[in-house]
């Protein structure tokens, strides 16, 4: 019966892996389209006062919730791909090889409108994982499928006026990774997120630094203990005809000051990330982010690119 689980659980994740990949594959076409649906000026239009009953209007967000906290979405879906590289251990002690990881992520957020100018959003992830690790389990490097660390967040939103947004949360990491593909660890997230809003570039332009802290508190007690302080100096710019551009979507930023990782030499990880993408509709946008270390002395990734589509409801 276990074997039967595992094979129709691995027939799912490829399934999902190849659907992702084929997304990837079809990026640049979709990129280049010329939408009719949309207006040329639609990316100059400035910004307007977003009031109690106004919902921002659909440029305010072009690049949709990446992983910040502070993003004006009702209800958003997105389906994620990524695919990494990273320092791993050989299947001789003390030596180092490379393992590859395939991502298929499923997200759901969820804003409530608390009162004037407050909101509440809810975050929910689901991962699907194929990653070649070598441990005892999988002394060969195999393959291994199956799903991943689980999550769900939380945040408090305050919007001060038209232009400044600021948010506060934690994130919930539960261990329901199997071996080799989790992190065996329970784990909490809390973070804090600003956004300005600059329609004097463009609309859907801003910047949004946010800080997270990540560590865990229970689990395998053999595994890996975590601790460590992730950034993003996030700067989105709004492109002419509904093209977007970001310098660091993600928190890829670390300073490690948990147990050390495979190939560790320091506390600080440090990339160069950044996404490119392309609104399709007003409710679908479609993206591309790549990210490549500069300082690697706390390894999180050698290689590192995603394919992003998202859909607002």
């Amino acid at each position: 019966m276990a074997a039967k689980r595992g094979g129709r659980l691995r027939g799912l994740h490829l399934r999902l892996v190849i659907a992702c990949r084929s997304i990837g594959g079809g990026l640049v076409a979709l990129l280049a389209m010329n939408p009719t649906i949309a207006a040329s000026q639609d990316a100059l239009t400035p910004t307007p006062t977003i009031g109690v009953t106004q919902l921002p209007p659909p440029d305010a967000d072009a690049a949709g919730p990446g992983d910040d906290f502070v993003a004006h979405t009702p209800n958003f879906f997105q389906l994620m791909y990524e695919y990494r590289t990273a320092p791993g251990s050989g299947s001789v002690k003390g030596t180092i090889r490379t393992v590859t990881s395939d991502f298929a992520y499923l997200r759901a957020d969820h804003t409530i409108y608390l009162a004037p100018q407050w909101q509440l959003a809810l975050r929910a992830d689901l991962p699907f994982l194929a990653k070649d690790p070598i441990n005892s389990g999988n002394p060969n490097g195999d393959y291994l499928y199956g799903v991943g660390d689980a999550d769900i967040q939380a945040a408090l939103i305050h919007e001060f006026d038209a232009r400044l947004t600021a948010g506060f949360g934690a994130r919930l990491i539960a261990p329901t990774g199997g071996d080799g593909l989790g992190s065996g660890k329970w784990q909490i997230m809390p973070g804090a997120a600003v956004k300005y809003t600059l329609p004097e570039i463009s609309s859907g332009s801003y910047i949004e630094p946010l800080v997270r802290y990540v560590v865990s508190f229970a689990g395998d007690p053999l595994t890996r203990n975590i601790s460590n302080l992730q950034f993003a100096p996030t700067v989105n710019l709004g492109l002419p005809d509904r093209w977007f551009f970001t310098l660091y979507p993600s928190p890829d930023i670390r300073i490690n000051y948990g147990d050390p990782v495979t190939g560790q030499t320091g506390r600080l990880f440090l990339p160069f990330n950044a996404r490119i993408g392309r609104k399709i509709t007003d409710n679908l946008a479609l993206s591309l982010e790549v990210g490549v270390p500069i300082i690697k002395d706390y390894p999180v990734y050698d290689f590192k690119t995603e394919v992003r589509l998202g859909l607002k409801f």
